[in-house]
C-alpha cells in the first residue's frame, strides 16, 4: 500500500497543486471545520484544499506530531495568523492506490476558526471569479 503522506508534505511546502491532483481520488470526501455538509468529489476537495494551503501560506506553519497507520494519518499542526495561535488536526484517509479518499481538518480556538472562515470564504470567492 502506497502513502500519500510525504507527497501531501512536498504539496504543502512547495503548494505543488499537480501533486496534489495526483494524489486525490477521484470521489475523495473533504470536512471542512467551517462548513456543515461533507464536499464530495474530487474538483471541490481540491478547491478546498488549495485554498486552505494558501490562507495557512505562513512562514509559522507547522506540522508538530504525526501518526500514521496502515492507510490513514493524523497530522497535528499549528500555526499563528494575526496574533492569533492555532492548532489543528488533518486527518486523512487514503486507498491501495495510495490516493486520498477522505480528508478532515479540526481548528480550536473558537477565535482561530472563525479567522480562517473568513479567510477561506475570500479565497473560495476568489476561485469562482476566476472560473
Amino acid at each position: 500500500m502506497s502513502n500519500p503522506i510525504q507527497k501531501w508534505h512536498d504539496v504543502v511546502k512547495l503548494r505543488d497543486y499537480n501533486t496534489l491532483t495526483e494524489i486525490i481520488h477521484d470521489d475523495a470526501i473533504f470536512y471542512s471545520p467551517v462548513v456543515y455538509t461533507p464536499q464530495k468529489g474530487k474538483d471541490i476537495t481540491l478547491k478546498y484544499l488549495i485554498a486552505a494551503s494558501e490562507v495557512f501560506n505562513s512562514s509559522s506553519f507547522k506540522y508538530d506530531k504525526e501518526m500514521i497507520g496502515e492507510n490513514s494519518a493524523s497530522l497535528e499542526f499549528s500555526l499563528t495568523i494575526d496574533d492569533t495561535d492555532i492548532n489543528g488536526i488533518d486527518l486523512i484517509t487514503w486507498n491501495n492506490d495510495g490516493l486520498i479518499t477522505e480528508f478532515k481538518v479540526f481548528i480550536r480556538p473558537l477565535q482561530g476558526v472563525n479567522l480562517i472562515h473568513k479567510m477561506m470564504q475570500g479565497m473560495l470567492e476568489s476561485f469562482k471569479n476566476v472560473s
